[in-house]
């Protein structure tokens, strides 16, 4: 994302009060236009692909279609738009359906405003870290759905290893071109090739995945920017 301009955001809640209370803390920060609201998940679904915002802060529990259909939708007909789950729901079940979704993070609605804030910015410049309670309840529930169908013979090579490692740390495209001495070319190479093996189709996927598979470590884990197109 571009830091030199304001991160434009999306509140997506049928609590009208919450959705008010949300919007009151983000427009006290300089840095953050709130550009739209919406009641329910088509609703989201619609002004997220009219406003392209660069986040959505998305409850699961939303009326006309769940914030976990409409994420899945927005995610893939406005990749550039980022999803942050904001929800009261943190079970195993609600954490691995948001991220296979295509979520880029999940937060907790009991955050104190002002970890929300910060949580935002966080995501905003260097990816949003995931909180350990939940990463442990998302990699229990991928280990309960076992490998996924991933073909045994598709291994990472240690390059491709590399770069998953480099990626839940939250480096760009260019700043893995730079560590592994390589065009951004052979980075979005690399990129494409373990997206593949791994059977995923965004960064906090593949990310996930690796640790699932114990390729990579959770400790200091970031959810990479799936919108990195450089």
């Amino acid at each position: 994302m571009n830091k030199k301009k304001k991160v434009t955001v999306l509140i997506a809640d049928d609590q009208t009060l919450f959705r008010e209370g949300i919007k009151d803390v983000l427009t006290g920060e300089k840095w953050i236009e709130v550009v739209g609201e919406a009641a329910d998940g088509l609703e989201a679904v619609a002004k997220a692909k009219k406003l392209k915002p660069d986040v959505v802060l998305m409850d699961i529990k939303l009326p006309k279609m769940d914030g976990i259909n409409a994420t899945r939708q927005i995610r893939q007909s406005c990749p550039e738009v980022n999803v942050l789950m904001l929800s009261s729901f943190e079970d195993e079940a609600h954490v691995l359906d948001a991220i296979q979704a295509g979520a880029n993070g999940y937060l907790s609605k009991m955050l104190p405003a002002a970890e929300l804030v910060n949580s935002i910015k966080t995501f905003t410049s260097e990816g949003l870290m995931i909180p350990q309670q939940l990463m442990g309840k998302l990699l229990h529930g991928l280990r309960k759905m076992g490998d996924g169908g991933m073909p045994s013979q598709a291994t990472l090579t240690k390059t491709e290893i590399k770069v998953m490692d480099f990626l839940g740390k939250g480096l760009s495209n260019k700043e893995l071109a730079k560590e592994l001495n390589c065009s951004v070319k052979t980075i979005k190479n690399h990129l494409n090739s373990a997206f593949h093996k791994l059977g995923v189709s965004s960064r906090t996927e593949a990310v996930v995945k690796a640790i699932e598979k114990g390729l990579i470590s959770s400790e200091g884990t970031v959810v990479p920017d799936d919108n990195d197109g450089e």
